[in-house]
């Protein structure tokens, strides 16, 4: 198991979960690099995305996804994980897209663009929020024996159907979890950047498949997870990020977020 997947996996039955807010939950994705000089326009947008909210009917859910490809041109970003390289070339066979790039925007598994487009990411966060999503309900809980761990509850259901090489059904999914933490910033040395201070929010700490589930098989999943919290996480910039994704479009189909503080 990767070094930053820092949480372990206890699945068990779990009880009550915190209630929507009406709005449906979209995951953007920013594939970025503290070594790449248009990528701090594209951090921008991503703040603007999580501060602003102002997409009708959509509850933006950011993550800052760090890659590492930059590190061997004059600066190794802090933040940079080889999962996201990983994670990122999985978007580019399910887009048909011959190569990666920085800034990369995804939207919900659906679309992707260069990620300093305010515009086109309002566009795609409406229309994916006007897509039919499961209902993922989320809850975190202090670990009564020790303050470094928080105890989850997620619960999933409602998987809605999808089109899969022409013919429309469920299917199964993974069930990712990623912690974020906001206010982070950089000051860069070397390279592409050097000289400026980097400011980011909601960069990916922690992520990996925490489960899954097929509907053909049964209709909700209980997982409780546990994390492990380091000193060095500012526990009032955290949030657990839980989203279900589609293995093949690689579509997320539901999410839900908490605070962790």
């Amino acid at each position: 198991m990767p070094w930053r997947t820092l949480f372990s996996i206890l699945l068990a039955c779990g009880a009550t979960y915190a209630a929507s807010d009406g709005r449906v939950p979209v995951v953007v994705e920013l594939f970025t690099s503290e070594g790449c000089s248009s990528c701090p326009p594209a951090d921008e947008v991503l703040m603007k995305l999580s501060r602003m909210q102002n997409v009708s009917n959509a509850r933006v859910i950011v993550l800052g996804e760090h890659v590492d490809y930059w590190n061997n041109l004059g600066w190794v970003d802090p933040f940079s994980s080889p999962q996201f390289r990983a994670r990122q070339n999985d978007y580019a066979q399910a887009f048909k897209v011959e190569s990666v790039y920085t800034p990369q925007m995804v939207v919900n598994g659906r679309a992707e663009f260069v990620g300093d487009d305010i515009a086109r990411a309002a566009s795609e966060i409406g229309r994916a929020a006007a897509q039919p999503s499961a209902t993922v309900n989320l809850k975190a809980v202090r670990n009564p024996k020790d303050q470094d761990l928080v105890d989850l509850a997620v619960n999933i259901r409602d998987l809605p159907s999808i089109t899969i090489r022409g013919k429309r059904g469920v299917a199964p999914v993974d069930v990712f979890l990623a912690v974020t933490e906001d206010n982070l910033t950089s000051n860069v040395q070397h390279g592409e950047n050097a000289g400026h201070t980097l400011r980011h929010a909601a960069v990916v700490r922690s992520f990996g498949v925490i489960g899954g589930m097929d509907p053909r098989e049964k209709d909700q999943v209980v997982l409780n997870p546990t994390l492990k919290i380091p000193s060095n996480w500012k526990r009032r910039d955290l949030h657990a990020v839980v989203f279900v994704q589609e293995r093949s479009t690689r579509y997320i189909l539901g999410a839900e977020s908490i605070g962790l503080n």
